[in-house]
């Protein structure tokens, strides 16, 4: 089963968290983990845990009287794959500005900063001046933005 990462809701997302950090982690303490951040109930956090098994980002093993969970997909591949996916719905001309508004409202460490800007510096370079609305169908107003 293709694993379905774009079906992540954020209480998943809260979940597989604990998971990718904690690596093969048993229910109990899973349990105990989000039950530590989220006032959630146990049962709560089962159906959670069923629901990602069955979206395939969940690997489940049965460990003896207990049941241990691990991720099926790397967490900067299901980063990446829903930044991606969010900014395909996005109008051509305003990703730029959402870039400088994301960057400038997360907190990075100098290595990420130096990263970005050797990025940004390579990308400077064949930049086009204008980047063309893809809001309407070709052949309409494009001064839509």
């Amino acid at each position: 089963m293709t694993p379905r990462i774009n079906d992540i809701t954020p209480a998943e997302w809260d979940l597989m968290r604990i998971v990718w950090t904690k690596g093969d982690v048993h229910s109990r303490d899973l349990i105990t983990l989000l039950q530590q951040k989220r006032d959630w109930s146990e049962s709560t956090i089962k159906t959670l845990l069923g629901r990602l098994v069955k979206k395939g980002l969940l690997d489940v093993t049965k460990d003896g009287h207990r049941y241990s969970y691990s991720a099926t997909v790397d967490e900067r591949t299901a980063m990446d794959e829903t930044v991606q996916e969010l900014f395909a719905h996005l109008c051509a001309m305003k990703k730029g500005q959402t870039l400088v508004n994301l960057v400038q409202a997360t907190t990075m460490t100098q290595g990420d900063l130096e990263s970005l800007q050797q990025v940004v510096s390579t990308k400077l370079a064949n930049a086009p001046s204008m980047v063309t609305c893809d809001c309407l169908p070709p052949g309409n107003d494009d001064s839509c933005c």
